[in-house]
């Protein structure tokens, strides 16, 4: 048995009370989530928190939220994307989180309400990420950011589409991103390693509860093997930005994180990898349970993106 934090403990015991969510059908799922009571959590400050809707595909908008810290700037621009499987979720559920990268890392955090399976399938939620990107690199200058310093990042399958859209800007000669920060990132969808007959059941993420999510993301089974599905399958991964790759030591999705780190590693990428130890997925975007342990990675991504800014003054 994993050593598990007190923390993990207790929120694996909330968690495990709920009806589970792979045999209620999305929407269903979106309303309990929606009727839970809202929970106070410390909020860092910010000089500025705005909600602002961005063109995406053909006349179709979708929302993002904008945090602005304390200072003068131009400050570094993180793009985030938050997590949910690719079926739930919202900026809400990341945003005290979001709140403290802008505060901690002195970065212009800007969360994308991307749209969601089923109703829009794989590769819509993808293409309003990378729309988001390049909306947020276009306009820089009237966010206070800096373009040339450019961060993707999320947790889950925000991470995947984190990943994803880094791909797809070195393949598109799109925007330059500096640097990528990957929280549990889902890169496969196999299902098979061992961290997943590992924590198959009982640690939050169930390996039943994944597969739902990824049934419902994708067209057809060809889509399982398309690398801005599953990166992890991708042939070529050089030439992508710099990486750090979060994973909590007891989630399914621990062995993956790690494999795409290794293989961004062996491509000729710098990467920094941190395993939370007794953690479980989705510990990041939850402020009222995991405060502690979410200000520790903060603070480890802080120091990776002020490593990352100085290696590209000295480039």
């Amino acid at each position: 048995m994993p050593n598990l934090a007190p923390e993990a403990k207790a929120y694996l015991e909330m968690f495990n009370q709920m009806p589970a969510i792979q045999s209620m059908d999305p929407q269903a799922v979106r309303e309990m989530f929606a009727q839970a009571p809202p929970v106070e959590v410390e909020l860092a400050p910010l000089a500025k928190v705005e909600n602002r809707l961005i063109p995406v595909g053909e006349d179709e908008e979708i929302k993002i939220r904008i945090y602005t810290p304390e200072g003068e700037g131009p400050f570094p621009l993180f793009v985030y994307y938050h997590g949910g499987g690719w079926v739930i979720g919202d900026i809400e559920i990341s945003d005290a989180s979001c709140r403290m990268i802008a505060n901690r890392t002195g970065s212009v955090v800007v969360s994308v309400d991307y749209r969601l399976s089923p109703e829009y399938k794989f590769p819509i939620p993808l293409q309003d990420s990378y729309a988001a990107l390049q909306w947020v690199h276009d306009h820089a200058s009237s966010l206070n950011g800096n373009a040339s310093k450019l961060i993707v990042g999320g947790d889950s399958a925000g991470g995947n589409l984190a990943t994803v859209v880094s791909m797809m800007a070195r393949d598109q000669n799109g925007p330059q991103i500096s640097a990528q920060v990957l929280i549990y990132p889902v890169t496969d969808l196999g299902y098979n390693t061992k961290s997943y007959k590992e924590f198959e059941q009982g640690f939050g993420l169930d390996k039943d509860l994944m597969i739902w999510f990824g049934t419902y993301y994708i067209r057809d089974e060809s889509d399982r093997q398309n690398k801005y599905v599953a990166p992890l399958l991708a042939e070529d991964l050089s030439n992508l930005p710099q990486a750090l790759v979060i994973t909590a030591e007891c989630d399914v999705l621990r062995d993956e994180g790690l494999a795409y780190a290794k293989r961004l590693k062996d491509a000729g990428v710098k990467v920094d990898t941190i395993c939370e130890k007794g953690l479980v997925h989705g510990y990041f975007t939850n402020m009222a349970v995991f405060p502690d342990r979410i200000k520790g990675t903060i603070a480890r991504m802080s120091q990776f993106l002020a490593e990352a800014d100085q290696k590209v003054k000295n480039t």
